[in-house]
């Protein structure tokens, strides 16, 4: 298979491209910054998900993990949902070749807690989603999003390294656990590789934070609620 994965420079994007290749499948990765890893069968692309006009052209794709994604900051929504709209649309919605989709969303898409800009940019994602699964239907096309509760990843430093905070985050979260990447790129593999049967669903996998005690716990999240 010819996989394009958007955000592979680090957390969950390099993750998922290591083990795409470590299956035995041709890995194209796009990302702001510089390849973060070597392998024969990994391409990597310096661009901007932002930009539809920078995006390079690469033919044949079969299976798009569309992940970029940025947190907190003025371009949560043009990264996170316009990014993921402009690769979806340039690589995906009319590409014969294409299998199956993957948006990275949020557990924020389904409780609303956490940044607002953010919650904004993942529950559009959905949206845009299950628009995009209704398009690809009629080809056998797969489309669904993973929405992740806390994952071991270093973006996570803030509350996995400050004991206060991670023992409030566990205090709430039932399962007391975060996701592994091991266990995010199981998902992802399953997702795009075994499912060929459900489509449209957004799949919450956040240890049971969100959905059965819904919280957030973040350094200085909640002074302004």
């Amino acid at each position: 298979m010819k996989v394009l994965i958007t955000g592979t420079s680090r957390g969950i994007g390099r993750a998922a491209a290591m083990k795409y290749l470590a299956l035995g499948h041709a890995v194209h990765g796009i990302d702001v910054s510089a390849a973060t890893l070597e392998h024969p069968l990994y391409t990597h692309h310096v661009a901007d998900v932002r930009r539809a006009e920078a995006l390079p052209d690469i033919e044949g794709v079969e299976i798009l993990f569309s992940n970029a994604g940025v947190q907190q900051g003025d371009d949560d929504i043009a990264v996170n949902l316009v990014g993921a709209i402009n690769v979806t649309e340039k690589y995906a919605v009319n590409n014969p070749a294409l299998k199956s989709i993957l948006f990275n969303a949020s557990a924020s898409s389904v409780s609303g807690q956490e940044f607002p800009r953010y919650v904004a940019s993942k529950a559009g994602l959905v949206g845009y989603m299950r628009n995009v699964a209704i398009r690809v239907a009629p080809r056998g096309v797969t489309c669904n999003a993973i929405s992740l509760g806390g994952v071991l990843t270093d973006s996570n430093d803030a509350v996995m390294q400050d004991s206060a905070l991670w023992d409030a985050i566990m205090a709430v979260t039932p399962m007391k656990k975060w996701t592994t990447l091991d266990e995010v790129c199981a998902w992802i593999a399953f997702l795009t590789l075994d499912n060929h049967s459900m489509s449209g669903q957004n799949l919450l996998i956040d240890n049971g934070e969100k959905d059965l005690n819904p919280t957030f716990v973040w350094p200085g999240y909640g002074e302004n609620l």
